[in-house]
């Protein structure tokens, strides 16, 4: 039932969306250049890895050793924009589409955050990342590490099609509100490097 219901959700909001997308992809390309999406392979269900996709939200500008930049050098106005309402993460539709994502779900972090995990921490990975979830509504970048993965692991052990919809209508409301987008201080978030060394926020 759930994969039928992101299925048809997903299809239905390209089918809609599909103008704004192209609008959306036309101006990253004239203002951030190639390539237009964002790729990067995140752990999906069960840890196995997927090509996650988003727009572009920052310049790939170097320092003189050919290092990128910090977060907060790269980000322009326009990719702060695309952040604030959530319209980088449009892309994703497509993930969903293919059945690597899930519209409700764990955020697919990065996959070398793997072996960092605790073991209870690792039962997020026992359901489909998702686009928007549990933890993005009560926090995001705002809460700990720690926090934030506690509410994934409550989220696979209670998860049900009403507790999505709740989720995908407090999701509408926070985009809104552009609640929790950046961990206070930062540009974006702070990597994580396990809860020893936790510093909070949570990369997306």
């Amino acid at each position: 039932m759930k994969r039928g219901f992101d299925f048809l959700v997903s299809l239905s909001l390209i089918i809609v969306l599909l103008p704004l997308i192209v609008i959306i992809a036309c101006l990253v390309r004239l203002k951030l250049g190639s390539p237009v999406l964002f790729k990067q392979e995140r752990p999906g269900l069960s840890n196995k890895p997927f090509t996650f996709y988003k727009f572009r939200s920052m310049t790939d500008e170097k320092d003189k050793d050919g290092t990128l930049l910090a977060d907060d050098k790269r980000l322009t106005p326009f990719g702060l924009f695309l952040r604030k309402f959530s319209l980088d993460e449009l892309p994703q539709l497509l993930n969903v589409l293919k059945g690597e994502l899930s519209l409700v779900g764990p955020r697919p972090l990065l996959m070398e955050y793997l072996p960092l995990y605790t073991e209870e921490h690792l039962q997020r990975h026992r359901v489909r990342p998702g686009i928007t979830g549990w933890a993005q509504i009560n926090g995001r970048n705002n809460l700990s590490w720690e926090e934030k993965f506690d509410l994934d692991v409550w989220y696979v052990n209670n998860r049900s099609f009403w507790l999505d919809i709740k989720i995908l209508l407090l999701t509408g409301y926070k985009v809104f509100k552009s609640e929790g987008i950046n961990q206070p201080g930062t540009a974006t978030a702070e990597k994580f490097r396990g809860l020893n060394s936790e510093v909070g926020g949570g990369h997306e």
